[in-house]
């Protein structure tokens, strides 16, 4: 495909349709990646725009460099402005409620996968680029449309850039003197494990602090794994059933054998334990093994990395989902057009597929198409990763995706359920009921 110069592209005139051969660099084809021939949405970008982004702070550089790239080409191919600015993690979320609240702010959020439900009022219709994409990228994975669309609608409220799968991270000769050839699905052989670990000095850490990922990722886990689940299809109240309680007292004890201060552990938290070698297991993304393999001093640690499935699956059913990074355009953007196009631009595969690449499948790929790209053949421990877009839960699972299970999660309810029993501050049943307390409220409030 020939190069569109800048020249070119306002010799078309600042309010013409950009279609993709602008927007697109004229580097390799990416082979690899089944692409249907499919026309653009017509979204004249308006004349002098300039638009800000924010999205959450990198875990590995390749994350923030690769979107910085394709950004300035962007800058480039279409003489739009655009600054993205990196937010923490646990931050993110408040900066959006402030944008929502005052109607000022970012124009483009790629944020958590329940945002936009929180604000699908205060959102532009993304319905038209979605199905674009679907169409030209091979349809979309089960767990980003579920996000992506409102719910029990075929309305598209926001675009899944990408979805960050939590695989088990451990290394295997600390598993292997434990007696285990890999980490167990039964869930009383997997506790039997991490506490043949902590009794040999590699103890397993799981986050149980406010953390957008890794605490909402343990709670969830906990939970499923027990066959429990917050609320049922209709939204109603499910949080005190006998799963619940079975899944508590398992947690506690699994408490017992994990590294002392995983009940203030953030997001970073366990990517610093597991590469200083204090835990020897953690759920997390492939940051940790990108960090290792991209540092020399860490070659040893990254050879006896592996990666697992989380323990519980019933059959394939494995009780996980995936952080899904969802973007949105706020109503109160002067130029619509032109942030539907950088989000276009940047799930374009000329721009996806290095993103994809040269992160390792840090955020693993929301459209099918890109099962077929070369980044899942270049390193076989990354491939628990790669489905994640293929996940059977969600955030709110049985219910609705809404504002109500996107406030759940946003309030760590689940997390903190599970460490006031891990603490000794509750019971099991004292906490499920405060649980069941703090749902019925938030569902309440959401009408």
């Amino acid at each position: 495909m020939d190069r569109i110069t800048r020249r070119d592209t306002f010799r078309m005139g600042a309010g013409a349709a950009l279609g993709t051969a602008a927007l697109v660099d004229a580097a390799p084809a990416h082979a690899a990646v089944p692409v249907a021939n499919v026309a653009p949405p017509n979204q004249p970008i308006e004349a002098g725009a300039s638009i800000r982004v924010i999205r959450p702070s990198k875990f590995i550089d390749a994350d923030e460099t690769v979107w910085n790239e394709n950004q300035e080409k962007f800058i480039k191919a279409t003489g739009v402005q655009v600054r993205t600015d990196y937010v923490g993690w646990e931050d993110i979320r408040a900066q959006v409620a402030v944008a929502a609240r005052t109607g000022a702010g970012p124009d483009v959020v790629a944020g958590w996968a329940a945002d936009p439900h929180l604000y699908s009022d205060k959102i532009l219709d993304m319905t038209e680029l979605a199905e674009y994409l679907g169409k030209k990228y091979g349809g979309w994975g089960p767990l980003p449309e579920r996000f992506g669309k409102k719910f029990g609608t075929n309305q598209w409220i926001s675009i899944p850039m990408g979805c960050g799968g939590g695989a088990m991270v451990y290394r295997k000769s600390w598993v292997n003197e434990a007696g285990y050839a890999s980490i167990p699905n039964e869930l009383d052989r997997f506790l039997d494990l991490c506490r043949k670990m902590q009794k040999a000095g590699h103890p397993a850490g799981f986050a149980l602090g406010n953390a957008v990922g890794d605490g909402n990722g343990t709670a969830s886990w906990l939970l499923w794994s027990h066959g429990g689940y917050q609320v049922d299809e209709k939204g109603a109240v499910t949080i005190t059933r006998k799963e619940t309680i079975d899944a508590l007292k398992y947690g506690a004890e699994l408490y017992k054998t994990l590294i002392p201060g995983t009940l203030s552990w953030l997001d970073p938290s366990n990517n610093k334990a597991y590469i200083s070698e204090e835990v020897g297991m953690t759920p997390n993304g492939v940051s940790i093994y990108f960090v290792l393999k991209s540092d020399p001093k860490y070659a040893a640690i990254a050879l006896d990395t592996q990666h697992a499935r989380m323990p519980g699956a019933v059959g394939t059913r494995y009780p996980e989902t995936a952080n899904v990074l969802n973007a949105m355009v706020f109503k109160h953007t002067k130029f619509p057009n032109a942030s539907k196009e950088f989000l276009r631009f940047m799930m374009e595969v000329e721009q996806y597929d290095p993103w994809l690449t040269r992160c390792l499948g840090y955020w693993a790929h929301p459209l099918l198409a890109f099962d077929k790209s070369a980044a899942w053949d270049g390193d076989p421990k990354i491939l628990p990763y790669r489905d994640a877009q293929k996940m059977p839960y969600w955030i709110g699972y049985k219910g609705p995706i809404s504002s109500a299970s996107g406030a759940v999660d946003a309030e760590y309810v689940l997390v903190q359920m599970f460490a006031s029993v891990c603490s000794g501050q509750a019971t099991p049943q004292e906490a499920a009921k405060e649980a069941e307390r703090r749902i019925a409220r938030i569902y309440r409030r959401a009408g």
